[in-house]
């Protein structure tokens, strides 16, 4: 079985609490989509190890 983004969206929504509002709605809809964005990131191997973001923001932070 094909599993589309409409069909992901609807188990979702199905899993929610009959009082969701929209917002609610819309809030998990954002944190799917952007869990999904993350799989795919390190299904392709764009993420970096822990030691590699330190040191990528080390300019950043001050200590």
């Amino acid at each position: 079985m094909l599993v589309t983004e409409k069909f992901e969206a609807e188990s979702l929504i199905k899993k929610l609490p009959d009082k969701s509002t929209f917002e609610d709605i819309q809030y998990h809809l954002y944190v799917a989509e952007k869990l999904k964005n993350a799989r795919q990131q390190v299904k392709d191997g764009k993420i970096h190890s822990q030691a590699e973001a330190e040191k990528r923001l080390g300019k950043w932070i001050m200590k």
